[in-house]
């Protein structure tokens, strides 16, 4: 985005609620990857507790419970819809929400491979119509769709979810920005040739090395970047897009009178590489895989341009959403509200690290199951022995943040970290406990 200081992208809707809210500067996903980051943010909960810890349906190897999350589970709409708002869902859920009421729907669960002709399906107050195409570009055609919501007669509270498809892979853009970016030189990261040098990826563990989301060599399907500019670019239009669409949104609430008494929460289901490493995708717990946005503009709450450095996580999106809107937070959470810093404070208290989990493996991209910790200083990953792969080595990366916040020098191994590297292994297995994650070795 422009106003998180991209030279190139052109971003004014997002960057006026940046002016008008609350910018997070840390904010990260426990997990990135599509299907189970989504389930955390609508429940906010870790992965390995609402089950859905990978993008397949199932996965024998881990056992996951898909992408449906357990019905025992309430959802930030199910529980907003019992303390009286009217709740509707446009765009891209990702998983599957269609065993829930909603007062409105159209989206779909998975992934798109035509954006101009997407399949759809409809929800009105609860009844299910048969999945349909749609012509126009999915995110232009949803967007259309929540406006017309947002004008309806609500008597009722209302609770809105726009949730974009793009920019994703397969990275077509809409007509009116086919043009966008030509001509225009798009930087090379600088360790996007490490695979060249001798030892390839110096410092790097061989689950890095030989995870199968590299650019210009990865064939596997409709997610094919064959050049860092092909990526960069089309990403960056999908971005443009959705600024777009957050324009058109805020417009109908301004035109409505209602935009300063409605909460607006604008962030990501994770965050994506764009040639570090000569990588594409997420999944991987580096920088710019688990960073995504999150600008919170709400003027009764929000002092307008203001930042916070306190790090915020996807399973804070939900108790946030509960306190603003007056409804009880339920034990279950796993998450903090973000209530507190958006006023201006930092809680004593507030988090100084947090647990990172990946699971899917070996679909795809062959990213390793891995967990880690993040605090404000270091990061540890563990890639874990899996019983199923008794050849792949147990390895890990740590990163002082403070002096490498490019993640270029692995300290792992290194005599003078190894009481640091004891210490945080064993601040994993406390934030496993603290989370009640049973998970072992990838296997549930």
């Amino acid at each position: 985005m422009s106003c998180a200081g991209n030279a190139i992208i052109r971003t004014p809707n997002i960057d006026r609620l940046a002016r008008e809210g609350m910018t997070f500067q840390n904010a990260f996903v426990v997990n990135s990857l599509c299907a189970p980051s989504r389930a955390t943010i609508y429940t906010g909960m870790y992965s390995h507790t609402t089950g859905v810890l990978d993008n397949a349906h199932t996965t024998g190897e881990f056992n996951g419970k898909g992408q449906t999350i357990p019905k025992d589970i309430p959802l930030l709409s199910d529980l907003l819809r019992q303390a009286g708002y009217e709740v509707a869902m446009f765009g891209r859920a990702n998983i599957n929400v269609e065993d829930r009421y909603w007062d409105y729907y159209l989206g779909f669960k998975g992934w798109l491979a035509n954006y101009n002709k997407s399949v759809l399906r409809e929800c009105i107050a609860g009844q299910w119509t048969a999945p349909k195409v749609y012509d126009g570009y999915v995110d232009d055609l949803v967007t259309e769709r929540a406006i017309a919501w947002i004008k309806q007669k609500h008597e009722k509270p209302t609770c809105t979810f726009v949730w974009f498809n793009a920019p994703h892979a397969p990275f077509y853009r809409p007509r009116r920005l086919l043009d966008l970016y030509n001509g225009v030189k798009i930087p090379k990261p600088a360790t996007f040739d490490d695979d060249l040098k001798n030892p390839p990826y110096p410092g790097k563990p061989s689950a890095v090395a030989l995870a199968n989301n590299k650019i210009g060599t990865t064939v596997i399907g409709g997610d094919d970047p064959r050049s860092l500019e092909e990526l960069v670019k089309d990403h960056y239009a999908g971005v443009v897009d959705n600024d777009d669409n957050v324009g058109s949104v805020v417009k109908e609430l301004e035109k409505n009178g209602s935009l300063d008494e409605t909460a607006i929460i604008f962030s990501s289901d994770h965050g994506f590489f764009l040639g570090e490493w000569r990588m594409y995708d997420k999944r991987l717990m580096h920088e710019p895989s688990i960073r995504v946005p999150l600008i919170v503009r709400y003027p009764a709450l929000v002092k307008a341009g203001t930042l916070s450095g306190s790090m915020a996580l996807n399973i804070d999106f939900v108790p946030t959403i509960f306190e603003i809107a007056g409804v009880e937070r339920p034990v279950t959470l796993q998450g903090r509200s973000l209530v507190p810093l958006l006023k201006g404070g930092t809680p004593d208290d507030w988090r100084k690290d947090w647990l990172y989990e990946y699971f899917e493996f070996p679909q795809l991209e062959h990213v390793r199951p891995h967990r880690g910790i993040r605090t404000e200083r270091y990061k540890l990953i563990h890639y874990y022995q899996l019983p199923k792969y008794p050849k792949l080595p147990e390895e890990f990366e740590l990163y002082d943040l403070q002096h490498d916040p490019g993640e270029l020098n692995n300290l792992y191994g290194k005599p003078a970290h190894d009481a640091l590297v004891k210490q945080l292994l064993h601040r994993i297995d406390e934030l496993r406990k603290e989370t009640h994650d049973h998970t072992t070795n990838g296997m549930t």
